[in-house]
């Protein structure tokens, strides 16, 4: 059933499900295999991601592995090549629990560098290309490489960070110093643990500096159970199409993991174009893609064009896709299915759609909970007895899951960072669990839907506003491209009030009655913005996370929340609610004020 008003599935049914099990009899041979690798694996376990590979590689020789531009490469050759590079990282002192720095734009050279680090037993650190300075510098101490391989104009950002360049080479050496060497498969590749580390993953640092979360042989494998075997359900005749970059972990991760479970192929693209995604995806003969919900928003935004539905692909797998465009999306590229599904990089859990039911992050099979909590510092609220408290069915809760030797928490690199996350003695005395961060509301038959990242929300007029669920509202409105909300405060009122940042489209001006009849025809009242700022571009980070940290700072001008801007110091044009049937109008001095007394917006 689905909430007319948000857009969202607000529950699961029996029936539901029911619909969907003659179409999963048909995938029973991919289920199985990604649940025996995946699932089958203990961490004690000699098995790794490595050892996956070459398993596949040989199962699989000569179908293709990897396609990037006019490059055909199968799993023969990749694993030679692989194979190759793992021996120049051992002559080189790379050896088990050392980490190789990988600074890498997408190429078959990122995948393959990857697949040789782990099959060495050591750890690869996937840096984000777009990182310089202080940052940069930052990301390469906590990785403390042995070697660090990067694109060649990437040396010069490196050595100007100030980080330390000894083991630096780049991927032409690599290529080079692996044209001699043995193309056998190393055997420490067999002596990998299913436990061991296999990826530092950085996190985009919208809240600070980047942290590195862990990612082990055996929750990649878990993964590749569940988005894979489970999840996207590729056969050995699919192409995915990824055009995310390999340092994300639906990429890595998902990309890889489900291409990998079916012996698959790969199709990279260098990077995002909105205008050329489906020329990718057709060139490509992609049968699949992964995406992030942006994405999705980018494309649906694009003129319609006649290559729209000319593409093959029948499955998609990612996180994020907006429930109030998911109708819209599928219908207008024909997508037949959505593997929708939730995780975080540095957490134990996941959620997976495989149901293929709309509207829904999925089905979990572990142990989580949704629960009450505090709305300013994100812990979850205890009782009188100093037990944290669940909320009612249905209803939006901080998410945990529960950490066990099935599933650990493999957190960061950083014991304090990681100890942050972790709720002890939350419902008996000793049990631990980990603070996802977010709010996800149950819909029942272990489903629940995504809500927002706990930071994101904010409480006005004695609610809890969930930014996407705003944003989603806004960006229903024909005149925006993009919009971005954040809660901001209002000098004598209690809580933080709405803003919105919005990208106008090509040639649009701003419709401030439009745009509040948008908000108000989705939202209750408490939760349509009460500021507008409409910017030329919103900034993103390059995994397309808006960065609202800057714009929450500068609020409105004046005396608002985190900053301490002038009302002059923002050149973009602000707008305020003045109300339902006003619309927005241009921002006035007294507006603050009023809003404080009471006496605006309008209802």
């Amino acid at each position: 059933m689905t909430d007319q008003k948000s857009g969202t599935r607000s529950s699961v049914g029996l029936l539901d499900i029911a619909a969907q099990v003659p179409g999963l009899i048909l995938d029973v041979p991919t289920i199985l295999r990604g649940v025996v690798t995946g699932f089958g694996a203990r961490p004690s376990a000699k098995t790794s991601i490595g050892k996956v590979f070459q398993e596949r590689a040989a199962r699989h020789a000569d179908k293709l592995f990897l396609r990037f531009g006019d490059e055909r490469i199968t799993y023969r050759e990749a694993n030679e090549t692989v194979n190759r590079y793992a021996a120049v990282l051992a002559a080189k002192g790379v050896g088990h629990g050392d980490v190789v720095g990988i600074m890498l734009r997408n190429s078959p050279e990122s995948v393959l560098l990857m697949l040789a680090t782990v099959k060495c037993g050591a750890v690869a650190g996937m840096i984000n290309y777009h990182q310089r300075g202080d940052v940069l510098d930052h990301s390469l101490g906590l990785l403390k490489a042995t070697v660090v391989v990067a694109d060649t104009d990437f040396v010069e950002p490196i050595t100007e960070s100030g980080a330390d360049t000894d083991g630096l080479i780049t991927v032409d050496e690599m290529k080079r110093l692996a044209a001699t060497a043995p193309t056998t498969n190393p055997a420490t590749a067999s002596a990998v643990l299913a436990k061991d580390k296999a990826f530092y993953i950085f996190t985009s640092g919208t809240t600070g500096m980047p942290k590195a979360s862990v990612m082990t042989h055996y929750r990649w494998l878990r993964a590749l159970a569940g988005f894979g075997g489970m999840g996207m359900r590729l056969t050995s005749n699919d192409t995915l199409y990824c055009c995310l970059p390999l340092y994300h972990n639906n990429a890595l991760t998902v990309a890889l993991s489900s291409v990998l479970n079916s012996g698959a192929t790969l199709a990279l693209g260098k990077s995002f174009s909105a205008s050329k995604f489906w020329d990718d995806v057709i060139r490509y003969d992609a049968t699949a893609f992964v995406y992030i919900g942006e994405i999705c928003t980018y494309l649906l935004n694009q003129p319609p064009k006649d290559t729209d539905r000319k593409h093959k692909v029948r499955v998609i797998g990612g996180n994020g896709l907006r429930p109030a465009i998911w109708d819209d999306f599928t219908e207008r590229f024909g997508i037949d299915r959505v593997c929708e599904f939730y995780a975080a990089s540095e957490g134990n859990t996941a959620f997976v759609n495989f149901f293929n039911l709309d509207k829904t992050t999925g089905i979990c099979p572990t142990p989580v909970a949704f629960v009450e909590y505090d709305p300013d510092s994100g812990d979850p609220l205890r009782d009188d007895k100093g037990r944290v408290k669940k909320v009612k069915s249905g209803e939006p809760g901080l998410l945990l899951s529960k950490v066990s030797n099935f599933q650990p928490f493999d957190g960061y690199t950083d014991e304090k960072e990681s100890e942050k996350k972790l709720v002890r003695n939350a419902f008996r005395d000793g049990d631990v669990w980990f603070n996802t961060g977010d709010l996800m509301r149950s819909q029942g038959f272990g489903h629940a839907a995504f809500t927002d990242r706990l930071g994101d929300t904010f409480r006005w007029k004695g609610e809890n506003v969930a930014t996407t669920e705003v944003e989603a509202a806004l960006s229903t409105d024909p005149q925006i491209e993009e919009a971005t909300v954040f809660g901001v405060e209002v000098e004598g009122a209690g809580g933080r009030a709405g803003m919105a940042a919005i990208q106008l489209k090509e040639g649009e001006e701003f419709d401030g009655k439009a745009l509040a009849k948008a908000a108000y025809d989705k939202l209750p009242g408490y939760a349509v913005p009460l500021f507008v700022r409409v910017v030329k571009e919103l900034a993103h980070t390059s995994t397309f996370k808006s960065q609202k940290g800057d714009l929450r700072k500068e609020g409105y001008g004046g005396t608002t929340g985190e900053g301490d801007e002038d009302a002059g110091s923002i050149e973009d044009p602000i707008y305020v609610l003045a109300g339902r049937d006003e619309g927005y109008v241009e921002f006035y001095d007294e507006y603050p004020q009023e809003v404080a007394d009471g006496k605006k917006p309008k209802s």
